[in-house]
C-alpha cells in the first residue's frame, strides 16, 4: 500500500474535525443581535442629479464596507520618509466606476472620468461616501457599549 503524505493525512483529520464540531449542538443563547439589519442592501436606486440647472438621472449601487476598504488600501501609499499619502483623486474615480450603473454617457470608466469638468466632476464627488469619516468620537461610543 503507497504511504500517504502528511499533508494528506493532516487534511482528512482537520476535516475530521470538522465534521465532529459542525455535530456538536449549540448550546450558545442568542444575544438578540440582529446583524442582517447592517448587512447592505446592493439594490440599485436611482439619483437625479443637477448640473448648473439641468438634470439628469442615473443608478447606483450602495457601497460596501469592504469595497469601501479596499479602495482606500490602494489609494494609500508610503513614501520614502516612511510617511503616508493618500490618492483622493484616485479614490473618488474608483468609487464612482464602483456605484454608477447607468448614467447618460454610458458606463463610467476612467477615460470618462478623465475628460470631464469640476462642474460635473462636484456632482458625482458628492454621491461618494467620505473616505476618512466625519465623526470618530460616535462610532468610539459605539464600541464602548454606553
Amino acid at each position: 500500500m503507497p504511504r500517504r503524505s502528511q499533508v494528506s493525512v493532516a487534511l482528512e483529520e482537520s476535516l475530521e474535525d470538522e465534521q465532529e464540531t459542525t455535530k456538536e449542538p449549540t448550546t450558545q443563547k442568542s444575544s438578540g443581535f440582529d446583524f442582517n439589519k447592517y448587512k447592505v442592501d446592493n439594490t440599485p436606486y436611482p439619483l437625479t442629479l443637477d448640473v448648473d440647472g439641468e438634470t439628469f438621472d442615473i443608478t447606483v449601487k450602495p457601497l460596501t464596507w469592504s469595497n469601501k476598504n479596499k479602495f482606500l488600501s490602494k489609494c494609500l501609499r508610503w513614501d520614502t520618509d516612511g510617511n503616508t499619502v493618500f490618492d483622493g483623486d484616485l479614490y473618488v474615480r474608483e468609487c464612482l466606476k464602483e456605484m454608477i450603473l447607468t448614467a447618460p454617457w454610458g458606463k463610467t470608466t476612467e477615460l470618462f472620468l478623465i475628460s470631464i469638468d469640476a462642474r460635473l466632476g462636484n456632482v458625482l464627488e458628492s454621491i461618494v461616501p467620505n473616505a476618512f469619516g466625519s465623526d470618530m468620537s460616535s462610532d468610539i461610543e459605539n464600541l464602548k457599549g454606553r
